[in-house]
Parts: C-alpha cells; structure tokens; sequence
C-alpha cells in the first residue's frame, strides 16, 4: 500500500469481555482483523483505562488509537469498522452504551465531512440532542473528539500534531483545553 495514501486516525474502545476474553484482548484482535481487511496500521498508541462515557453506563473501557492508511475511501472504510465490530459481537442496541468493541473512525487527513455546514451542525448540537440523535452520514472530524479525553489523550501517542481542519488545533493543544481530571483519568495499562 501506497506511503502517498492520507492518515486517518481510529478510536477504538471496549468495556464487556467478549468469549472470555477481557477489552483488551479484543481491541487486539481487532486491530490484526483490520490488517487482513487491507488497512495498512502505521502505529498503535499505548492501551488506557478509561473512565465509562457517559458516567454510570457500564464498566469502565479500555481504548486506544490507530494511525492507519487505506485505498478505500471514508464511507467504504466506515462499512468495514461496523462489520468487524458485528464480527466482535457489536450489538446497537443504546447510544453510547455498553459493547464488546466499538471503531471510531475520527479523521481522515483535513478531510471535513459531509461538509462544513454538516460538520457544523452536530458540532453545535446540544447535549441532550446527542444522546437522542446520531447521525445518518459520517461526520469527519468526529464532532465530539475535541471534547474527550478517552480519545485524544490515545490519539496524542500516534499522531500528536494531527490539525483539526474546523477548530484549527492540534491534538496536543485540544488536550491542554480538556479539564485536568478529565486528562488524569485516562490511564496506561
């Protein structure tokens, strides 16, 4: 695969064993499923505990980040994240509730998607109106990701100077805007 392709970055994160084996096991295991779906993985960040999102939804997670390469593109990519985590036993059945695994796809270069005023729209959604809504398309760059520790604190191991093309920070600088507990609370196994 092509050196030339873009960076994407992925967010992946798990909080239920899965055939007996605990959340870390399956984000490994997942990560080798999408090495033979053809996507090239340039670095995989640190493995951390996390505190559950929302508070009191489950077991606490482990995630962790992907710095990867693909010829397919966002959409085609998108498809082949939800059937490795239908193949790891991902049930949709609650927003932002417990699974086996969940893949974030959540950049893709300076890709914006659908478009600035679509990107805008769930980036300005309110609070209650993201746990009721989730969108129809993919949203590039995940419209939440400058508001989570659990995913950027992983993402700063792989690509800590990735420039959020909206918002015009790097990973590093949208980490130091992130409350201090929130940062602290993200930690290495």
């Amino acid at each position: 695969m092509s050196d030339s392709l873009p960076n994407a970055v992925l967010a992946l994160g798990a909080n239920l064993n899965l055939s007996g084996n605990g959340p870390k096991v399956t984000l490994q295991k997942a990560l080798d499923a999408l090495h033979t779906k053809g996507v090239l993985i340039r670095a995989i960040s640190r493995f951390y505990a996390t505190p559950c999102f929302p508070a009191g939804a489950g077991p606490d997670y482990v995630n962790a980040a992907a710095l990867i390469a693909s010829d397919k593109t966002p959409v085609d990519l998108l498809q082949v994240l939800h059937e490795i985590e239908h193949q790891f036993g991902r049930e949709r059945v609650q927003r932002w509730g417990m699974r086996t695994l969940d893949l974030d796809l959540v950049a893709w270069g300076d890709t914006v998607l659908p478009d600035h005023a679509g990107f805008d729209r769930w980036l300005t959604l309110s609070p209650q109106d993201q746990r009721q809504q989730a969108p129809d398309q993919l949203v590039l760059p995940h419209p939440r990701l400058q508001d989570r520790a659990f995913v950027l604190v992983p993402m700063a191991d792989v690509a800590p100077d990735w420039h959020h093309p909206v918002l015009g920070r790097t990973v590093t600088e949208m980490i130091a805007k992130l409350p201090a507990e929130d940062v602290a609370a993200v930690t290495p196994l």
